[in-house]
């Protein structure tokens, strides 16, 4: 084979032709600061504010509730920090425990700095325990962030209903949006959500440029400090380029969500059915819930994750694996431990995950060669069933 199978897009996502080339003529053209008096900074200030709007429409927000960031893992902290900082007296956070280590990570940083947090469970389909949630809220309760869908199964979890238990009980709500913008309909018309996250590499832009979404009239305390950028929301001159690229990116989602929902989708169905015909002992995660149309995790009973990809990479196959190398072992995913996921099958989880430049012929590259390296693991494995 020559070329590359990518299958890897809830890493990241190759920037679309047409995003390159709307962002090309503000490195070196257009160059000027859009908070300059100038005309030629001002200029740049209009495209900055038409990219605003093309976000807005993508998730049926207002232009002034979108701030631009740095990505996703700056938007997640700056909404918990935000609502900590505006409720000072309010030292509770609900989460749930499948989370990404942007949420994670920060809610465990703040447990040692005298928070506390409630980390909701999920069963064995990842789906949320809501009666766990709605019992965890408590009057010093500050915010709820759970997110929309997840990265690593793709499960989509009910974040209206989330927000309507969090409005009766008059609790903020924030969702980390990352995976499921762009892949299904957003309408925040439609929600009581107070702040939403999206980071543009996995919707065809490039990396380093995010947004947060922050309901109007929202009580809010920036996270970073400095000048008068995203009317005072966000310090920093503006990621020009990058937010000019974000918003022909999110115009583009917004034309093709049917697409995603239909062409993508019916390849990652065809490789999930493809996988479980050709392999025993598969396990499809998440198989009964809601998920994004383009993922797929997928665990393979006594092979090891990691030397699963490391035999895919020969092949010129990109995925990932549920499993993390740290401190010199390899982990579980956390997400399918939270989903009570059996030992022997959590090791051996692969995430395939497409975009709408993936072919057919992607899906036949995969089923061609699975089945071998899954057998030949199998053979090398001391546990055989």
């Amino acid at each position: 084979m020559n070329r590359e199978v990518y299958l890897d897009n809830n890493a990241t996502t190759k920037v679309a032709p047409e995003v390159l080339q709307e962002m090309l003529p503000y490195f070196c053209e257009y160059y000027g600061n859009p908070s300059s008096a100038h005309n030629f900074g001002a200029n740049v200030r209009k495209r900055i504010d038409a990219a605003r709007e093309k976000v807005a429409q993508l998730i049926g927000a207002l232009p002034e509730e979108i701030i631009f960031t740095s990505g996703g893992t700056e938007s997640d902290n700056t909404a918990i920090h935000s609502a900590l900082a505006t409720q000072p007296n309010k030292k509770h956070i609900i989460t749930s425990k499948v989370e990404h280590p942007a949420v994670l990570n920060y809610c465990k940083y703040l447990e040692k700095n005298g928070y506390k947090v409630s980390y909701i469970n999920v069963d064995e389909d990842g789906n949320i325990d809501l009666p766990e949630l709605e019992n965890s809220i408590r009057q010093d309760t500050a915010i709820i962030s759970i997110m929309y869908a997840n990265n690593e199964t793709g499960v989509i979890f009910p974040i209206k209903r989330i927000a309507e238990i969090a409005k009766n009980h008059g609790v903020l709500v924030h969702t980390d949006a990352v995976q499921a913008v762009g892949k299904i309909p957003i309408n925040l018309k439609d929600m009581q959500i107070d702040m939403l996250s999206i980071s543009g590499h996995k919707i065809h832009s490039p990396k380093g440029i995010g947004v947060l979404y922050i309901r109007k009239n929202l009580k809010f305390k920036p996270f970073i400090i400095g000048g008068h950028q995203e009317n005072g929301l966000r310090a920093g001159t503006e990621n020009v380029a990058s937010i000019i690229g974000l918003g022909k990116a999110c115009e583009l989602a917004l034309k093709n969500i049917d697409y995603e929902n239909t062409k993508v989708r019916e390849l990652r169905d065809k490789l999930e059915c493809g996988l479980v015909e050709k392999i025993k002992l598969t396990k499809v995660n998440g198989k009964n819930a809601e998920r994004l149309p383009n993922t797929l995790n997928i665990s393979f009973k006594n092979v090891e994750g990691e030397a699963i990809l490391l035999y895919l990479n020969e092949k010129r196959i990109c995925a990932s694996s549920g499993s993390a190398c740290t401190t010199g072992s390899l982990e579980p995913s956390h997400v399918l431990m939270a989903m009570k996921t059996p030992f022997e099958y959590a090791h051996g989880s692969i995430r395939f995950s497409f975009s709408k430049y993936n072919t057919i012929e992607d899906v036949d590259c995969v089923l061609a060669e699975m089945p071998a390296i899954i057998e030949k693991l199998r053979n090398l494995s001391p546990f055989q069933d």
